[in-house]
């Protein structure tokens, strides 16, 4: 019982004493509803498909797919309840949760150097770049992102800081790497594709660098604002504030990219959205005709 006193309840992020409440509640139930249903779609699909997890490019989707689900799953805490995860932080995470775009940001930075490669050098690549690799590569993302945030938190105040402004400079470092490496790879689907004589091994080439080269811009749009705000409050000293999570536009675009990733996946891969078909949304549709036509005998 004296457990039971000593905890406190987070409250909601809005008090419901307007339609706009209504509204903002509403919004983040439902985004975070469809974005784990999606993302974890976009997981189902590629596992349980032998011909897409031979291919490392679904490798790369399938991580980044499974931060997206994990990412939806937070929403529901860090935007439906009173939180804010930056300074001052209430309620927070201890960055657990958006740390999640640090691994979808290294996922996505060697997913580009897998497509250069295998389009540039098939023949390297074939050699030396297999599926147990790019897992390898995978698990790295992980390792690096939340074995650097597991320092932060054991080390001094102080070593914190200094952790913390050698990362900021290495993720500047990260995403001119991505926008030139997102250049590079608009040159060689413009110029080197075009030389190949058509074929279905030119066609998956040109859906693989399609699918990153949209997915890497749409991510960038989404999360530089957040990147530049927190920039120049930290440089500044000021920045806008809100209330929290759920009522700030920046967080919305951020973790807005978990929803529209699996979505383009889907949309610009006629094998993946077959797969998701067959072996989750195919099923599921046929179990529930089979349900409607028992009851409609029993009736």
């Amino acid at each position: 019982m004296i457990l039971l006193a000593n905890i406190t309840l987070i409250p909601l992020s809005v008090d419901f004493d307007s339609p706009e409440d209504f509204i903002v509640f509403i919004f983040h139930c439902l985004w975070g509803f469809s974005t784990v249903l999606l993302a974890s779609s976009v997981v189902c699909g590629i596992i349980n498909t032998r011909a897409l997890l031979e291919q490392n490019r679904f490798l790369f989707m399938l991580n980044t797919s499974i931060c997206d689900t994990m990412t939806g799953c937070g929403i529901f805490y860090e935007f439906l309840f009173d939180v804010r995860n930056s300074f001052p932080s209430r309620n927070g995470t201890y960055y657990i949760l958006p740390s999640l775009l640090g691994v979808n940001i290294m996922t996505f930075l060697f997913a580009q150097f897998d497509r250069y490669f295998a389009v540039c050098h098939p023949f390297f690549y074939g050699r030396f770049i297999s599926g147990r690799v790019i897992v390898c590569v995978n698990l790295y993302s992980w390792l690096h992102v939340y074995g650097q945030l597991l320092i932060q938190h054991l080390v001094p105040l102080s070593v914190a800081k200094e952790i913390i402004v050698f990362s900021r400079l290495s993720l500047m470092g990260v995403i001119i790497t991505k926008i030139s490496m997102t250049v590079k790879l608009l040159i060689v689907a413009r110029y080197q594709l075009l030389r190949e004589p058509p074929s279905p091994e030119r066609e998956s080439k040109k859906e693989s660098l399609f699918i990153i080269i949209v997915v890497v811009v749409l991510f960038l749009i989404l999360w530089l604002p957040a990147l530049l705000h927190s920039s120049l409050s930290r440089l500044t000293g000021q920045a806008v504030a809100f209330h929290n999570n759920a009522v700030d536009p920046l967080k919305i675009l951020s973790r807005s990219n978990a929803l529209c990733t699996p979505s383009l996946y889907l949309w610009a891969s006629p094998s993946l959205k077959a797969a998701v078909w067959r072996t989750v949304w195919g099923k599921v549709c046929c179990s529930r005709t089979h349900k409607l036509r028992l009851v409609t005998r029993n009736m």
